[in-house]
């Protein structure tokens, strides 16, 4: 809450200036009233406003860290300062627009307009050499919250590094896995292809050699042809199984290159993974480093 000062001033009833001089008084002093009334007005505006802004940013959800008393503390000094400097700003100012008033009810008005216009900057400089002080230390005040916060931080990343590791190391180990039970399941097909070569081999050889018997049994021709009916549809059938089982092998062929490619992928994102968190790391403990090392510049004046 803001003194009231009185708007109004006597003027002496017998006093040596002309009417106009008068009226000319009275005008200078309702202007100094007003100006007065409107800088009490836009100091507590700018104070609320400069309030607002020191307000430090409200932490994102799930970090824990809150303003502590101290910091809260320190706002409110920091504007309750604020506001006794602008009410010195403005008490300056009025005074000011008074003792023009009063000059102008003297002899030597010029001589008077002088000294309240020094004393006047006086105060307006000793108001300004506090309003910087009370800068620095805000500033000094926020540079204090964001370097805790930062170490808040860093203490947090540091607590959750064993978390990343055993997760990083599940993975490698996952990864290892199926690379292991893919090896095997390529050796084993490796293995398996000469079997099935064997095998078909085998199947067209016995197929002759029924053929061959058939033809030595020599059957009627109604007979030898229901047997060659029998052995075309044998045939057929045979050539369809056949068929159908390239078929599959080219599917399977071609579904173990998907996995495969896919794996591939997989690969190529678990490195890419793998560079990002080294690059992360190292721009942290880069970061990290540069901060130190600011702050080390900071204190070495202050020692000195």
């Amino acid at each position: 809450m803001f003194r009231r000062f009185s708007t109004t001033l006597t003027i002496p009833r017998f006093s040596p200036i002309q009417p106009r001089a008068r009226a000319f008084a009275r005008l200078r002093i309702a202007a100094g009233a007003a100006f007065l009334t409107a800088a009490l007005g836009a100091a507590s505006g700018a104070a609320f406003a400069q309030a607002a802004a020191a307000q430090p940013a409200l932490p994102a959800a799930g970090t824990g860290a809150q303003p502590t008393p101290a910091t809260a503390a320190a706002e409110g000094d920091f504007d309750a300062r604020q506001h006794a400097l602008d009410r010195r700003s403005a008490e300056n100012d009025y005074r000011y627009a008074v003792a023009q008033h009063d000059c102008y009810s003297r002899f030597f008005v010029n001589h008077c307009l002088g000294k309240a216009r020094d004393a006047m900057r006086v105060e307006r400089a000793d108001v300004r050499r506090a309003q910087l002080a009370l800068d620095d230390e805000r500033r000094a005040e926020r540079a204090r919250q964001r370097d805790e916060q930062a170490a808040l931080q860093r203490a947090e990343d540091a607590a959750q590094a064993p978390q990343r590791a055993a997760a990083d190391a599940r993975n490698e180990q996952a990864y290892q896995q199926k690379q292991q039970q893919h090896a095997l399941d390529e050796a084993q097909r490796a293995a398996e292809a000469p079997q099935r070569a064997a095998n078909e081999a085998a199947y067209e050889a016995k197929q002759r050699q029924h053929a061959l018997d058939e033809a030595q049994r020599g059957p009627n021709a109604s007979q030898r042809a229901a047997n060659q009916a029998a052995y075309d549809q044998k045939q057929s059938d045979f050539q369809r199984q056949l068929q159908q089982a390239r078929e599959q092998g080219a599917q399977k062929e071609q579904e173990r290159e998907e996995r495969a490619a896919r794996y591939q992928q997989k690969l190529d994102d678990a490195a890419k993974h793998k560079a990002e968190v080294e690059e992360r790391q190292r721009q942290a403990a880069a970061k990290a480093q540069q901060q130190q090392q600011q702050q080390n510049n900071q204190q070495q004046p202050q020692h000195q």
